[in-house]
């Protein structure tokens, strides 16, 4: 397996960030939709998985809930597709760069939530509901449970668990640019995906499945979801922005420009010692 070092990572990074923040509008909303489904697929084949296995498997149920929920961001990621939490880690990354203006990535931020709430919701209603996926016991009681341990949770507990959720999600993304081929991009997405659905950490674009899902089973309303998407996308930006994009700008990106500035420096300083070391010989 090819592998690129943790420096062209954070290059391949701000280059990939630097093309979605540009993307034409029309792309944006379907690749938009398109992930915002398949993020959804992943909960779904969850729910599937876990719905009817005993009580007494405790924690090993939820690990295997875990094992299949990444399918999501390697259809993302493979397939394509436009992420919200993806982007707030690539062009947030493009953005401390130079490379794109803080209005853009407000741009690019606000149409791909759109759009992956519409693909979201379109699986939550069309596959979740009329379909029945997750209508009929034990399926509807594992929704409603999953849905009230989004909601119950403080503003302040649903921030760090967001932040927690996308430096790992980040990570995921970050690991899938480590690889040329399939098979390690599937490898380097499926770790931190897996660790985040198994600690239960919050997703802002999977809210956008799940709490739907208990909206159109008459569980809850679309103001528990905006109550919940505002700390959660908060504590998601700050994940991939800060604790992804931002501290590797500094280690890999800021940081190498700089020491290439003090090496030409100290170059330009030997040449010249030289120069006058020849000029005083003569």
């Amino acid at each position: 397996m090819s592998y690129h070092s943790p420096q062209r990572i954070a290059e391949i990074t701000m280059e990939t960030g630097t093309r979605k923040a540009n993307l034409p509008l029309l792309t944006i909303l379907i690749l938009g939709f398109v992930a915002g489904a398949f993020i959804s697929f992943g909960y779904l084949l969850d729910i599937r998985v876990t719905g009817n296995l005993p009580k007494e498997w405790g924690s090993f149920s939820s690990f295997l809930g875990a094992a299949v929920f990444p399918i999501g961001l390697m259809l993302v990621v493979i397939a394509g597709g436009e992420l919200l939490t993806g982007n707030m880690m690539s062009v947030t990354l493009a953005m401390f760069a130079g490379r794109v203006s803080f209005g853009l990535l407000l741009k690019n931020w606000f149409w791909v939530t759109v759009s992956n709430l519409a693909g979201a919701v379109f699986v939550a209603y069309f596959f979740g509901h009329v379909a029945g996926l997750i209508t009929k016991e034990p399926f509807l009681t594992k929704t409603l449970a999953l849905a009230d341990g989004k909601l119950h949770e403080s503003f302040v507990q649903a921030f760090w668990s967001g932040i927690g959720c996308n430096w790992l999600v980040a990570l995921g993304v970050w690991l899938s640019y480590a690889a040329e081929d399939v098979g390690g991009k599937i490898l380097g997405i499926w770790f931190p995906i897996m660790a985040f659905v198994a600690i239960g950490f919050q997703h802002v674009v999977a809210n956008m499945f799940i709490i739907p899902a208990a909206i159109f089973a008459g569980h809850a309303t679309w103001g528990d979801w905006f109550s919940n998407f505002v700390p959660v996308f908060l504590g998601n930006a700050v994940g991939g922005g800060i604790f992804v994009a931002f501290l590797y700008y500094i280690a890999y990106i800021k940081g190498t420009e700089q020491s290439k500035l003090r090496a030409s420096a100290a170059r330009k300083e030997t040449t010249k010692l030289i120069m006058h070391r020849q000029l005083k010989n003569k």
